[in-house]
């Protein structure tokens, strides 16, 4: 792949796999593999926990959007999306302007297993993880079935959703027109 290869956004909810699966299709394709979330904090200089503490999940928001519009290059990236990042009105949109979108899914029961012991997930700050993450789960569900292609991640050997993505990839950026 070159460096003017269409950026791969992966999206979808906490822990269905989006950074793992996004690092092994980058050393596959030969391109950059960015996590938002890890950009937005070196930017910052400061853990995501500790913007959403001291400036709100509004701005943080605010920090995704500017990184999704012009924080990292044009081509040859593949992006694992924090996991509300396509929440806010009008993100949906500037991802498809920007690349292919492909949506890690996994039941909540996965997802709870994933999750539960994670300390880096200032949404689940709270007494109820369980109680939250299930909330959460059902007011994001839609939009992420509204993505684009959904890969289910539960069940199955990382290699194969990888090349499952891999395949979904290469069909719909043959396609892509910015």
């Amino acid at each position: 792949m070159s460096a003017t290869a269409v950026n791969l956004y992966l999206v979808g909810f906490m822990g269905t796999g989006k950074s793992t699966v996004g690092r092994l299709l980058a050393r596959q394709l030969d391109m950059r593999f960015l996590d938002s979330d890890h950009e937005i904090e070196v930017a910052q200089g400061k853990a995501v926990a500790k913007i959403f503490a001291e400036d709100g999940e509004p701005k943080f928001r605010e920090l995704e959007r500017g990184f999704i519009a012009s924080g990292h290059p044009a081509h040859g990236c593949i992006v694992a999306c924090g996991g509300g990042l396509v929440v806010p009105p009008g993100m949906l949109e500037l991802l498809r302007s920007r690349g292919v979108i492909i949506c890690l899914h996994a039941p909540i029961e996965t997802i709870l297993q994933r999750t539960m012991h994670t300390t880096h997930r200032p949404l689940l700050e709270v007494a109820d993880r369980e109680t939250r993450l299930r909330e959460l789960y059902a007011q994001r569900e839609d939009i992420y079935r509204r993505t684009g292609t959904m890969v289910l991640t539960d069940k199955r050997p990382m290699r194969e959703i990888a090349a499952h993505v891999l395949r979904v990839y290469r069909l719909e950026a043959a396609h892509f027109k910015s």
